[in-house]
């Protein structure tokens, strides 16, 4: 207690408080990937989000002194960080996709997905024309559906998801971007809330860490809802169900995108002969597969055979 209330006498500026933060960081082994990649962003992120300062902040922001109210406050989170392994978006309850801004709890996982990159480009070159309907799958924040309605303003968007919880987040951020209108969130057991419902464009992030991965994880990965990590032995528990099933809710040329991750090769492997598509990524990312309605009809048989 007494280190610590040297240190608030001590440190005085913002960038004190970024330094010693990503100082601390850095010494407790943190892992970073849920926004950023290193403690140093982390700490600023962290220290500005307290203090309400933009990220774009002026640089002599950096050199102004804080009130030992905002000492406090600034060091309480930086030290949360360290001692919970909270992911910072956890801390902050905010998280950055595709350019829009989503309320996060540990209710969902923190969005970070490489299908941003593809919403950004209108799915093109996969997309034969700007879809009317669109379902957000396995949809947590709704962050890939509400960006879909942000890219696609004619578009009707259902969000789904299992858990509960989810969906009262999902909602919660449908009404931050004023889209109560276009988009809504069904809680649903994949298509189990939808029936009869179909969809020129179903986009998926769903569980799919296998086993393995999922027992090595850091500690930070721990703290979002294991449902929406884990999908068996090889990853692919839920995915297997989604291209047995996910025909039936596609209209004619209609796409379905979905994200595996590091299990792509599990996928290939249990299903040689189907042409997946897998876009690469300017801005990192990988693990995602592209497949037309058409392709789930011809290769159904290798599907119901899993």
């Amino acid at each position: 207690m007494e280190r610590r209330e040297a240190s608030l006498h001590e440190l005085c500026t913002v960038l004190d408080y970024i330094r010693w933060g990503a100082s601390r960081f850095s010494e407790a082994g943190l892992y970073f990937g849920h926004g950023t990649d290193n403690a140093w962003d982390e700490a600023v992120a962290l220290v500005m989000h307290r203090l309400h300062l933009p990220l774009d902040s002026k640089p002599e922001v950096l050199h102004a002194r804080l009130t030992m109210e905002e000492r406090r406050e600034v060091m309480a989170i930086l030290e949360r960080r360290v001692e919970e392994r909270l992911p910072a978006p956890y801390l902050t309850r905010e998280a950055h996709f595709c350019g829009l801004t989503f309320y996060v709890d540990e209710r969902v996982l923190v969005p970070r997905s490489p299908i941003a990159e593809l919403i950004r480009n209108g799915f093109q070159p996969w997309l034969r024309s700007e879809p009317l309907a669109v379902l957000d799958l396995c949809c947590g924040s709704g962050c890939i559906g509400i960006a879909c309605a942000e890219a696609f303003p004619e578009a009707r968007v259902d969000l789904g998801d299992i858990d509960a919880g989810a969906v009262e987040v999902a909602k919660i951020n449908i009404k931050r971007h004023q889209m109560n209108d276009r988009v809504r969130a069904v809680q649903s057991d994949l298509f189990s809330g939808l029936r009869g419902l179909s969809y020129d464009l179903i986009v998926c992030n769903p569980p799919y860490v296998d086993a393995r991965d999922l027992a090595e994880m850091p500690e930070e990965y721990r703290a979002e809802p294991e449902i929406a990590l884990g999908s068996g032995e090889d990853g692919l528990d839920f995915t297997r169900r989604l291209l047995r099933e996910a025909a039936n809710h596609l209209q004619q040329d209609g796409l379905l995108v979905c994200e595996v991750g590091n299990s792509w090769e599990a996928l290939e492997a249990a299903f040689p002969q189907v042409p997946f598509t897998w876009p690469e990524f300017e801005h990192g990312g990988h693990g995602v597969f592209i497949i037309g309605r058409e392709d789930l009809l011809a290769y159904q048989s290798f599907f119901e055979a899993e």
